[in-house]
């Protein structure tokens, strides 16, 4: 398969890194998923636009990259994300031991998504490799705040699958050992700007105490926003976001501009009292978000549709977030592996609908016409932005 090279530039620290960066051809997935939903409307439509180029949307987020194929926050697996479309990449922000910012979807899981454990640095890692014992899994946690950025240079990103009931370190690994070039979040920056797409990072909770070494939750917050000023990216072209409501709160309050688009990822369904029904158990409810000046907000793709009559319709909590004015955005198709059997956590409110893949379709259909939002991520996001070139979003 012919392969595309591209040379990137990035500044980092006073020096500048060349990372030439191998992509190859897509593979047309949507074609696959089309061919496997039942007869429709809609089929019939999305088969109409076969042969149409991925134009580049915001509607369609590369989440953490592509990650369906390509290692997670990987130059490769940003790149793969723009050649499909993806107007949006995220990269998930954490931090190493000496304070830099880096890509990496948890401060501890190098483990899994890296190829630290074969390499010098394992003994590095915050809890070594200790082999799981009668059935249990294995134990092991590596943190990028046990590494400085020189360390975290010298790491490879790989695929997550890791065996978890391995006795040895080759076994957990499932032999492999990395091949992505990791990055930091002030590269990915420019890295995006080359390939002209807008920004979502996301603030990871950290795993140390805050204040670390008299680095505080304030100053991370903060730290994020200035890398941005400071590579002189516009604010509309920045969706912050968070799991915590006080950072989101830091940043309207301290950082007004980039926090119009400021991105509250809901976590909400955790509470037991949560219920996507009764808008009661809505705490704080979303007109309360509105009046603190939030915007947008960003539910897993269950809390936003339900099942009727065998439909897929909008749920309460959809709907109310619509009468507060709040704009959506949805997260991840392409995650939940088949969906022969229901599709899992992603798919739990309509599990009773699904028994095929090319319903994503179907689902992303209704989030777009039906639920009104704005963004999906996806970790393949040539599917999101197949439907939305083919709807003309």
């Amino acid at each position: 398969m012919k392969a595309l090279f591209f040379c990137i530039m990035i500044l980092c620290s006073t020096s500048f890194v060349s990372f030439q960066v191998a992509a190859e051809d897509i593979i047309s997935r949507p074609l696959q998923l089309i061919k496997q939903m039942k007869p429709s409307a809609l089929k019939e439509k999305l088969l109409s636009c076969r042969g149409q180029p991925n134009t580049k949307t915001s509607f369609s987020i590369g989440h953490r990259g592509a990650p369906l194929q390509y290692p997670e926050h990987t130059v490769e697996s940003y790149i793969a994300a723009a050649n499909m479309g993806a107007g949006i990449l995220e990269c998930d922000v954490t931090f190493t031991k000496d304070k830099v910012l880096v890509c990496r979807h948890s401060q501890s899981d190098l483990h899994e998504t890296t190829d630290i454990l074969a390499s010098s640095l394992s003994n590095t890692c915050a809890v070594p490799f200790q082999a799981g014992l009668n059935g249990e899994n294995a134990n092991v946690q590596c943190h990028t705040s046990d590494i400085t950025l020189a360390e975290f240079r010298s790491l490879k990103g790989k695929m997550g699958k890791v065996n978890k009931k391995a006795q040895t370190i080759k076994e957990y690994l499932a032999e492999n050992n990395g091949a992505g070039q990791v990055i930091t979040h002030s590269e990915s920056i420019e890295l995006f700007k080359s390939l002209n797409v807008k920004f979502i990072p996301e603030l990871k909770r950290p795993v140390v105490d805050m204040p670390y070494d008299g680095f505080s939750q304030e100053d991370y917050a903060q730290k994020l926003v200035d890398e941005y000023k400071a590579a002189d990216v516009p604010a509309e072209d920045v969706y912050l976001q968070s799991f915590s409501i006080q950072d989101i709160l830091y940043w309207l309050k301290n950082e007004p501009e980039f926090a119009k688009q400021a991105v509250y990822l809901d976590g909400r369904f955790r509470k037991d009292s949560f219920d996507i029904s009764n808008p009661d158990t809505f705490e704080p409810s979303m007109g309360e978000l509105k009046k603190e000046g939030l915007n947008f907000i960003a539910p897993p793709l269950w809390m936003l549709v339900q099942s009727k009559e065998g439909e897929i319709i909008p749920s309460p909590y959809a709907n109310e977030a619509k009468k507060a004015g709040l704009k959506i955005i949805a997260w991840t198709v392409e995650r939940s592996g088949s969906l022969e059997n229901g599709g899992g956590w992603y798919y739990q409110t309509i599990s009773d609908l699904i028994d095929n893949d090319g319903q994503v379709f179907e689902l992303l259909d209704v989030l777009a016409q039906d639920v009104g939002v704005v963004a999906v991520f996806s970790d393949w996001p040539e599917t999101t932005t197949y439907y939305a070139n083919c709807m003309k979003l």
